[in-house]
Parts: C-alpha cells; sequence; structure tokens
C-alpha cells in the first residue's frame, strides 16, 4: 500500500475525542449541544463535537480558578513544572501522526506540512518555554542599604486562549505553554472547525502531568463560548488570534466584565516590497508565492501583495506565475500534495467572492481564479495571482485568508515604501533589494510587527510576533510572552 492508501486507512478508522475537557475529566456538554465537524478534504462529517454553552465556560473557569488557587501548578518549583512541560513536548512527538492526522482531517491542509511543521512546532515550543522558564530571573531595585526592594513575576491567574484553525496546535502552544510555564491555569476554545487536536493535546497534557483544572478544553461556537470567556468575570487576561473584526469584540467583553487583559494577533495584508535592484528574481519568485499559496493562503502574516518596480515586474510577475502553476494541489492525504483545501464552504465563498470583487475592480486574473476539484467534494482553489490591482481597492486591502496574490506596481524607492504602508494592517512585511543600506532604510520605514529582507516568513520561537495597528497588540513567542503571562509584583522591605 502506498502512502496516500495508509492514511486513508488511518483516516477511515480513527475515533477522536468530541468531548468537552474540563477539570481533567472529558464530559458533554450541560445542554447535550454539540456541533459538526466536516473535513474540507471532501466534505465529509467527521464527527459530532460537544458545543459548551455559558454554563459549560462557568464550570471550566471554576475548575482552572480550584486548580490555580489550590498552588498545586501555580506554586510549584520551577524545576517541576519544566519536566512536566518536557514530558509533554515528548508526548506530542509520540503521537505525531495521530496529531498530524487530526489536523489535516480537520482543516485540509497536507499530511506533509502536518507531519513536518505543525506537530513538530508545537512539541518545540512546549520544550522551548519548558526550558526557558527555570533560567527566568527576577530583580532587586537599587534602593538605599537600609531597605530591599524585590521586583518579582507571579502568574496572573486564569486565561482564556482562543484560537484559530489555519494552524491549531502551532498557535495553542504559542498561547498555553508560555502561560502554563510561568504558572496560570488555562480554559481553551479552539475554533469550531479545528477542536480535535486541541482535545487530544489536553488529554496528553494529563498524561504529562499538568494537574486536573491547570488546562481545559471547551470546544463551542464562537458567539456562544467564545463569548461567554470573553465575559467572564473570573478570567485575567484573554489571549485571542483571528479577525480583526473579532478581536475588537474581545475589547468589548473585557470592558463590559472585569476590564481582564487582552492580548489580540489580528489579520494581515503584508507587502513583499520587491525593489528595481532584486537579485535572483528565480529566487524571490519562489519566496513570493509559496508565501501565498502555502497553506491555501490561509495565514495571517501570508504575503498577499506584490507589490514590486515597475522595471521588474514583466520578468518577476513571469517566474511568480511559473512556480503557482507548478504547486500541487490535491488530497490532503496524499503526500504529494503540497497545497490542500480551503477550511470550509463559508471561507471557500469567501475567497471566490473576492475573486469576482477582483475582476470588478479592472485586476487582471494571470492565473487560476476559481474553484477545483469539486468532484472530490472537498473545498479548493486554483493559486490565483490578479494583476493590476488597485492598492486603494478592496482586494488591495480587505484580507482574503485564500491563495490569492494581487500584484501592485510602483515606480521609485518612496512610492514603494508608501504604497506597503497604505493598510490598516501591519502584521509583516518584506523588502527585496541587494543593498545593504537600502534594506535597513526601507526596514525601518515599514510599519510592521515583522520585517523579512530578501526572505519571507523565516521566524522561530525565539523572536516574538504580533502586529501594529489592526493587526493587533501584544506579542506571542520568544521570552517576552513569559512577561504577557506574569504580573509583576514589588515587595518593599525595611532592613
Amino acid at each position: 500500500m502506498d502512502m496516500s492508501g495508509q492514511w486513508h486507512e488511518s483516516a477511515a478508522t480513527i475515533a477522536p475525542r468530541t468531548e468537552l475537557f474540563i477539570g481533567g475529566a472529558f464530559t458533554g456538554a450541560a445542554d447535550g449541544a454539540t456541533f459538526t465537524t466536516v473535513s474540507p478534504r471532501d466534505g465529509t462529517v467527521i464527527a459530532e463535537v460537544s458545543a459548551a454553552g455559558a454554563h459549560d465556560v462557568d464550570r471550566a473557569v471554576a475548575a482552572a480558578r480550584t486548580a490555580f488557587d489550590d498552588g498545586g501548578w501555580a506554586n510549584a518549583a520551577p524545576r517541576h513544572r519544566k519536566a512536566v512541560l518536557l514530558r509533554l513536548a515528548e508526548l506530542i512527538r509520540e503521537n505525531l501522526e495521530e496529531l498530524a492526522l487530526l489536523e489535516t482531517l480537520d482543516v485540509g491542509k497536507p499530511i506533509g506540512e502536518s507531519l513536518r511543521v505543525d506537530v513538530p512546532s508545537a512539541a518545540g515550543c512546549f520544550q522551548w518555554y519548558a526550558e526557558a522558564l527555570d533560567k527566568t530571573y527576577d530583580e532587586i531595585a537599587p534602593t538605599s542599604r537600609d531597605t530591599l526592594a524585590m521586583i518579582t513575576r507571579e502568574p496572573l491567574g486564569v486565561v482564556g486562549a482562543v484560537v484559530p484553525w489555519n494552524y491549531p496546535l502551532i498557535i495553542t502552544s504559542w498561547k498555553i505553554a508560555p502561560a502554563l510555564a510561568m504558572g496560570n491555569s488555562v480554559v481553551l476554545k479552539p475554533a469550531e472547525q479545528s477542536s480535535l487536536s486541541a482535545l487530544r493535546l489536553a488529554e496528553l497534557a494529563a498524561e504529562a502531568g499538568v494537574p486536573d483544572g491547570v488546562l481545559n478544553v471547551v470546544p463551542g461556537l464562537g458567539p456562544v463560548a467564545g463569548a461567554a470567556l470573553g465575559r467572564h468575570p473570573d478570567i485575567d487576561k484573554i489571549a485571542f488570534t483571528g479577525s480583526t473584526e473579532v478581536g475588537r469584540r474581545f475589547l468589548a467583553y473585557s470592558a463590559e466584565s472585569n476590564g481582564k487583559q487582552v492580548s489580540l494577533e489580528l489579520g494581515g495584508k503584508s507587502p513583499q516590497l520587491v525593489l528595481a535592484d532584486a537579485e535572483d528574481l528565480p529566487a524571490v519568485a519562489s519566496a513570493i508565492a509559496w508565501g501565498i499559496f502555502y497553506n491555501a493562503g490561509q495565514t495571517c502574516n501570508a504575503g498577499s501583495r506584490l507589490v514590486v518596480d515597475a522595471r521588474i515586474h514583466d520578468e518577476l510577475l513571469a517566474e511568480v506565475v511559473k512556480v503557482a502553476e507548478g504547486i500541487t494541489v490535491g488530497d490532503p492525504l496524499d503526500p504529494a500534495t503540497e497545497m490542500g483545501a480551503i477550511v470550509d464552504a463559508a471561507q471557500l465563498d469567501r475567497v471566490l467572492g473576492y475573486l469576482d470583487i477582483g475582476r470588478g475592480e479592472g485586476a487582471e486574473v494571470v492565473t487560476g481564479g476559481g474553484r477545483i476539484r469539486q468532484e472530490s467534494g472537498g473545498y479548493f482553489v486554483a493559486p490565483t495571482i490578479l494583476d493590476g490591482v488597485r492598492n486603494d481597492g478592496r482586494v488591495g486591502q480587505e484580507e482574503i485568508f485564500g491563495p490569492v496574490l494581487s500584484t501592485i506596481t510602483f515606480t521609485g524607492e518612496e512610492e514603494g515604501v508608501r504604497l506597503a504602508n497604505e493598510s490598516r494592517y501591519g502584521l509583516a512585511a518584506a523588502v527585496w533589494t541587494s543593498r545593504l543600506s537600502t534594506a535597513h532604510r526601507v526596514a525601518r520605514s515599514l510599519r510592521a510587527g515583522t520585517v523579512w529582507v530578501n526572505t519571507f516568513d523565516a521566524s522561530d520561537v525565539m523572536t516574538p510576533f504580533g502586529g501594529f495597528k489592526d493587526s493587533g497588540h501584544g506579542r506571542d513567542k520568544s521570552l517576552h510572552a513569559l512577561d504577557a503571562y506574569s504580573a509583576l509584583k514589588t515587595t518593599w522591605i525595611n532592613l
């Protein structure tokens, strides 16, 4: 049997966890409610998943608060939390194939990506924070010799983590690994399109030794479970990744309840700014193409705007088209597939709607431009490039979240920087140039949380990730995330 056949066989027999995970045990929703999770690879039903209501969120928050107040995790020696989180990282790796299959079935990403990138990245994130937490020191303020002023980090308490469907395990690990490392309890609300890997992760965390109630998972619909979490008066912080529209709701929920902290990693419309002196255009084109077509364009920092100097527009665009047309779009369970499905029917309609908008705004479809593989029953869109896009049009400004590259032409560095910055988003950007001084100057001029120079989407857990403007505030990853899940306490002692 080929590898594709093995994955299909595994998919036919997998029995995922589908109930809420509260207080260390799986349990149905109080009212018995469920929602259907559908695989975007072929439109078939995977499972019925328990749908948390407000009462279930109350139960989860109460379990998290009890566990926090008990102190078994919050007050544990850092070396103990380290050992547990290292064990969790090991268990994630030991269950690589199962977790990868759950990710691929749930959200339609190629199984090769789930195996090589998503699951290992999540394991690596837990390992990194485990290894960092007992190497983080507190401070002594430089007061007079007759006083001692200690500045110590303490866990916030109960953290609500609300994560999206595009990289379920990766972004979940960005939230809960540093939160757990600092001694917090967590209530995780996964996206309704991608709850299965989160529930399995909770089970593995319990096996690793995370105490009952320290990690709870409440799948459910955003307007119900998400809103209940956002408004809950006993949540100390919400860590959210998702759309700008929903992120603003969490700010409102905080104001309506207890003024809890809210960190937001939101949308993007990231520019790939290619200056006339950029070298090795085939390599540039490859990075640009994969910067938008990886994960079918369903990436918050996807390089969805190609802002290119008119002098090299034709040559570069031809190279990007060549890469796009060589991408293998296929069954996500086939290891040969390079680009998988759009996550669900609603998102498919959104992407196709933007293609119609682009045509209406005068853009030219250079390649792609529509739905493909309809016979599979899945939700697939061809890698698409639009040329002649107006930077101030809807396709030039709004986040499509699909495999659609908008090409915008400029003349001269100053105009290129202006067009790149003319967006309400500021999550990421890239500049392509052969001159070091130009790279430094332009990188400083681009208003984005991450700026890449002569590369795209290079990253590591050790560097912070987040945005400016409507792309949110706060940062995931790096040591800075440990500060984001802790509170500073000053203890002043007269000697």
